[in-house]
């Protein structure tokens, strides 16, 4: 399965159709391995905002919208941009209710997970990806929920919280990854990630609780980055 350009997805919905997007904030400013925040302070370039205004125009402007976010700045900013963006008619900056689990949805233990990072971001999350249900890759099976089990209370969370036609919900390449590793079988490896802008969206009827489809969507030009 690859991913749908924004603008077709967007076009494609029918009349009725709500949708739940988990997207990847815009591009960012560099993170070096040596940030003692991982990067938490480090916001998105012009190009990043640029971006998340151009998908916010992707959005049809017939029916209402809600935002929320990572509590981590680039998250509410994309967010606040896709709201200033939308249609080319927004006139203020939308509100962005902030979901603390966003930030950190499938970390299970923090200090695990820290250690996973200093010795590599991509390579640990694919590691725990590929062998979660192995007994390989020591402290970091400790550091992750169960993917499948997460991934579906991530997707319970969505339709919980969503109130309006499109609800959108910005966060991180961490969270969004093995989202679609588990609902959308894709693979994810440190040279082949996913791209800023990129994410999960998934359509429901006018009731919101039931997933007609879940498609993997991009707001740029191709949702993968090849390192």
């Amino acid at each position: 399965m690859g991913f749908v350009s924004a603008k077709d997805f967007f076009a494609s919905l029918a009349s009725d159709e709500r949708v739940f997007l988990l997207i990847r904030h815009g591009e960012r400013n560099h993170i070096t391995p040596s940030d003692p925040d991982y990067g938490a302070h480090v916001g998105l370039t012009e190009r990043g905002r640029e971006q998340a205004l151009s998908l916010g125009r992707a959005i049809p402007a017939d029916g209402d919208i809600v935002f929320f976010s990572s509590p981590v700045g680039r998250c509410m900013e994309t967010a606040k941009c896709i709201g200033l963006g939308r249609g080319g008619c927004a006139s203020s900056e939308p509100q962005v209710d902030v979901l603390g689990g966003l930030g950190d949805f499938f970390v299970q233990d923090k200090e695990s997970f820290e250690k996973v990072l200093k010795e590599g971001f991509y390579e640990g999350i694919c590691a725990w990806l590929e062998n979660e249900a192995s007994q390989g890759a020591r402290g970091i099976r400790e550091a992750f929920y169960p993917l499948a089990s997460r991934s579906e209370e991530m997707l319970s969370t969505m339709l919980s919280k969503g109130t309006a036609r499109f609800n959108i919900f910005a966060t991180h390449d961490a969270w969004v990854v093995p989202c679609l590793t588990h609902f959308c079988r894709m693979r994810f490896t440190p040279q082949r990630w996913m791209n800023y802008l990129t994410g999960m969206a998934v359509v429901t009827g006018p009731e919101g609780k039931t997933p007609r489809r879940i498609v993997p969507v991009t707001g740029l030009e191709t949702g993968w980055l090849e390192f």
